[in-house]
Protein backbone atom coordinates (compact mmCIF):
# COMPACT_ATOMS: atom_id res chain seq x y z
CA UNK A 1 0.00 0.00 0.00
CA UNK A 2 1.59 3.22 -1.06
CA UNK A 3 0.06 6.71 -0.04
CA UNK A 4 -1.25 7.89 -3.30
CA UNK A 5 -3.29 7.04 -6.12
CA UNK A 6 -2.19 6.75 -9.74
CA UNK A 7 -5.12 5.45 -12.06
CA UNK A 8 -4.75 4.72 -15.96
CA UNK A 9 -7.31 3.97 -18.18
CA UNK A 10 -7.24 2.76 -22.17
CA UNK A 11 -10.75 3.39 -23.90
CA UNK A 12 -12.09 4.65 -27.82
CA UNK A 13 -7.87 4.79 -28.89
CA UNK A 14 -7.47 7.20 -26.17
CA UNK A 15 -5.33 6.43 -22.75
CA UNK A 16 -5.13 8.94 -19.45
CA UNK A 17 -2.46 8.39 -16.64
CA UNK A 18 -4.11 10.66 -13.71
CA UNK A 19 -2.49 11.03 -10.33
CA UNK A 20 -3.15 13.41 -6.77
CA UNK A 21 -0.84 15.34 -5.61
CA UNK A 22 -0.90 14.24 -1.99
CA UNK A 23 2.30 13.53 -0.03
CA UNK A 24 2.22 11.92 3.20
CA UNK A 25 4.71 11.89 5.96
CA UNK A 26 3.21 9.28 9.34
CA UNK A 27 0.29 11.48 10.08
CA UNK A 28 1.03 14.34 8.21
CA UNK A 29 0.21 15.91 4.56
CA UNK A 30 3.90 17.61 3.83
CA UNK A 31 2.81 18.62 -0.23
CA UNK A 32 -0.12 18.44 -1.78
CA UNK A 33 1.16 19.48 -5.71
CA UNK A 34 3.34 16.74 -6.13
CA UNK A 35 3.90 15.34 -9.97
CA UNK A 36 3.67 12.01 -9.55
CA UNK A 37 2.60 11.86 -13.90
CA UNK A 38 5.25 12.86 -16.14
CA UNK A 39 6.08 11.83 -20.20
CA UNK A 40 8.69 10.14 -21.91
CA UNK A 41 10.23 9.74 -25.14
CA UNK A 42 8.67 13.42 -26.32
CA UNK A 43 5.17 12.66 -24.78
CA UNK A 44 4.95 9.15 -26.43
CA UNK A 45 4.73 7.53 -23.20
CA UNK A 46 3.28 8.11 -19.91
CA UNK A 47 4.07 7.21 -16.70
CA UNK A 48 3.07 7.23 -12.91
CA UNK A 49 4.50 6.09 -9.96
CA UNK A 50 3.17 5.28 -6.20
CA UNK A 51 5.61 4.79 -3.56
CA UNK A 52 8.75 6.13 -1.95
CA UNK A 53 9.82 8.95 -4.39
CA UNK A 54 14.11 8.16 -4.46
CA UNK A 55 12.69 4.24 -5.31
CA UNK A 56 10.38 5.61 -8.07
CA UNK A 57 12.53 8.28 -9.41
CA UNK A 58 15.05 5.24 -9.75
CA UNK A 59 12.56 3.04 -11.73
CA UNK A 60 11.85 5.95 -13.57
CA UNK A 61 15.49 6.74 -14.73
CA UNK A 62 16.19 3.38 -15.49
CA UNK A 63 13.00 3.02 -17.85
CA UNK A 64 14.02 5.53 -19.60
CA UNK A 65 17.38 4.48 -20.14
CA UNK A 66 16.21 1.13 -21.37
CA UNK A 67 13.66 2.89 -24.03
CA UNK A 68 16.77 4.70 -25.11
CA UNK A 69 17.65 1.61 -25.98
CA UNK A 70 14.72 -0.41 -26.84
CA UNK A 71 12.16 2.37 -28.15
CA UNK A 72 9.71 -0.35 -28.32
CA UNK A 73 8.00 -0.27 -24.76
CA UNK A 74 7.25 -3.74 -23.55
CA UNK A 75 10.64 -4.80 -24.81
CA UNK A 76 12.06 -2.18 -22.57
CA UNK A 77 10.41 -3.32 -19.55
CA UNK A 78 11.19 -6.76 -20.21
CA UNK A 79 15.02 -5.56 -20.49
CA UNK A 80 14.97 -3.31 -17.11
CA UNK A 81 13.33 -6.92 -15.56
CA UNK A 82 16.32 -9.28 -16.78
CA UNK A 83 18.63 -6.35 -15.72
CA UNK A 84 17.07 -6.31 -12.56
CA UNK A 85 17.37 -9.90 -11.17
CA UNK A 86 20.54 -10.56 -12.70
CA UNK A 87 22.67 -7.07 -11.52
CA UNK A 88 23.08 -7.74 -7.65
CA UNK A 89 23.86 -4.47 -7.15
CA UNK A 90 19.58 -3.96 -8.46
CA UNK A 91 18.27 -7.00 -6.46
CA UNK A 92 16.84 -5.23 -3.63
CA UNK A 93 13.09 -4.47 -3.72
CA UNK A 94 12.14 -0.77 -4.51
CA UNK A 95 9.78 0.91 -2.22
CA UNK A 96 7.78 1.90 -5.65
CA UNK A 97 5.39 0.98 -8.15
CA UNK A 98 5.31 2.24 -11.39
CA UNK A 99 2.31 2.66 -14.38
CA UNK A 100 3.73 3.00 -18.39
CA UNK A 101 1.54 3.49 -21.00
CA UNK A 102 2.01 4.43 -24.52
CA UNK A 103 -0.92 3.86 -27.40
CA UNK A 104 -0.89 0.03 -27.83
CA UNK A 105 0.08 -0.96 -24.50
CA UNK A 106 -0.49 -0.56 -20.61
CA UNK A 107 1.91 -2.23 -17.88
CA UNK A 108 2.51 -2.31 -13.95
CA UNK A 109 6.07 -2.30 -13.07
CA UNK A 110 6.32 -3.07 -9.27
CA UNK A 111 9.37 -2.76 -7.23
CA UNK A 112 10.49 -6.28 -7.43
CA UNK A 113 11.08 -6.22 -11.22
CA UNK A 114 7.69 -7.88 -11.93
CA UNK A 115 5.77 -6.74 -14.86
CA UNK A 116 2.21 -6.88 -15.45
CA UNK A 117 -0.02 -6.31 -18.36
CA UNK A 118 -3.92 -5.50 -17.53
CA UNK A 119 -7.10 -7.35 -19.09
CA UNK A 120 -9.32 -4.59 -19.53
CA UNK A 121 -7.43 -1.72 -19.86
CA UNK A 122 -7.55 -0.47 -16.23
CA UNK A 123 -4.64 0.12 -13.64
CA UNK A 124 -4.52 1.39 -10.55
CA UNK A 125 -1.96 1.44 -7.73
CA UNK A 126 -1.41 2.94 -4.79
CA UNK A 127 -3.59 3.14 -1.47
CA UNK A 128 -6.66 4.62 -3.11
CA UNK A 129 -5.96 2.29 -6.32
CA UNK A 130 -8.19 -0.17 -5.84
CA UNK A 131 -10.72 2.11 -5.34
CA UNK A 132 -10.06 4.16 -8.22
CA UNK A 133 -10.00 0.78 -10.27
CA UNK A 134 -12.75 -0.66 -9.15
CA UNK A 135 -14.79 2.97 -10.21
CA UNK A 136 -13.00 2.90 -13.98
CA UNK A 137 -13.85 -0.73 -14.69
CA UNK A 138 -17.96 -0.16 -13.50
CA UNK A 139 -17.78 3.15 -15.90
CA UNK A 140 -15.43 2.17 -18.57
CA UNK A 141 -18.76 0.72 -20.54
CA UNK A 142 -20.99 3.79 -19.88
CA UNK A 143 -20.55 4.90 -24.34
CA UNK A 144 -21.18 8.86 -23.15
CA UNK A 145 -17.95 8.71 -21.22
CA UNK A 146 -14.11 9.01 -22.94
CA UNK A 147 -11.12 7.80 -21.49
CA UNK A 148 -10.76 11.07 -19.46
CA UNK A 149 -14.38 11.32 -18.18
CA UNK A 150 -14.02 8.09 -16.53
CA UNK A 151 -10.42 8.64 -15.51
CA UNK A 152 -11.57 12.01 -13.18
CA UNK A 153 -14.65 10.52 -11.95
CA UNK A 154 -13.09 7.37 -10.86
CA UNK A 155 -10.25 9.32 -9.01
CA UNK A 156 -13.06 11.79 -7.77
CA UNK A 157 -14.44 8.50 -5.68
CA UNK A 158 -10.82 7.43 -4.71
CA UNK A 159 -9.98 11.21 -3.41
CA UNK A 160 -13.08 10.71 -1.50
CA UNK A 161 -12.36 7.56 0.00
CA UNK A 162 -9.00 7.20 0.40
CA UNK A 163 -7.31 9.79 3.30
CA UNK A 164 -3.73 9.74 1.63
CA UNK A 165 -5.22 10.67 -1.73
CA UNK A 166 -6.04 14.33 -2.77
CA UNK A 167 -8.39 16.00 -5.25
CA UNK A 168 -5.11 17.97 -6.75
CA UNK A 169 -4.89 15.82 -10.31
CA UNK A 170 -2.56 15.83 -12.97
CA UNK A 171 -3.74 14.58 -16.11
CA UNK A 172 -2.05 13.25 -19.30
CA UNK A 173 -4.25 12.04 -22.10
CA UNK A 174 -2.32 10.53 -25.47
CA UNK A 175 -4.34 10.31 -27.92
CA UNK A 176 -3.75 7.07 -30.52
CA UNK A 177 -5.36 8.87 -33.15
CA UNK A 178 -3.62 11.78 -33.34
CA UNK A 179 -0.26 13.41 -33.44
CA UNK A 180 -0.59 15.63 -30.48
CA UNK A 181 1.75 15.69 -27.35
CA UNK A 182 0.03 14.70 -24.60
CA UNK A 183 -1.49 17.82 -22.59
CA UNK A 184 -1.30 18.52 -18.31
CA UNK A 185 -3.91 20.11 -16.78
CA UNK A 186 -4.45 20.57 -12.75
CA UNK A 187 -7.61 19.82 -10.90
CA UNK A 188 -8.61 23.28 -10.31
CA UNK A 189 -8.57 24.15 -14.33
CA UNK A 190 -5.42 25.81 -14.54
CA UNK A 191 -4.05 24.64 -17.72
CA UNK A 192 -0.77 23.76 -19.18
CA UNK A 193 0.97 26.38 -21.16
CA UNK A 194 0.90 23.51 -24.11
CA UNK A 195 -2.84 22.83 -23.69
CA UNK A 196 -3.29 27.39 -23.80
CA UNK A 197 -0.93 27.70 -27.15
CA UNK A 198 -3.39 25.16 -28.69
CA UNK A 199 -6.71 27.14 -27.83
CA UNK A 200 -5.19 30.19 -29.45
Amino acid sequence: MYATTILCVRKGGKVVVIGDGQVTQGSYVVKDNAKKVRTLQNGKILTGFAGAAVDALALFDRLESKLDQYPELMRACVELAKEWRSDKSLRRTLNAVMVVADKDLSLTISGNGDILEPMNGVIGIGSGGIYAQCAAMALIDIESLDAEEVARRSMKIASDTCIYTNHNYVVQVLDGNSDKKPVEEKKDGQASNQEKASQT
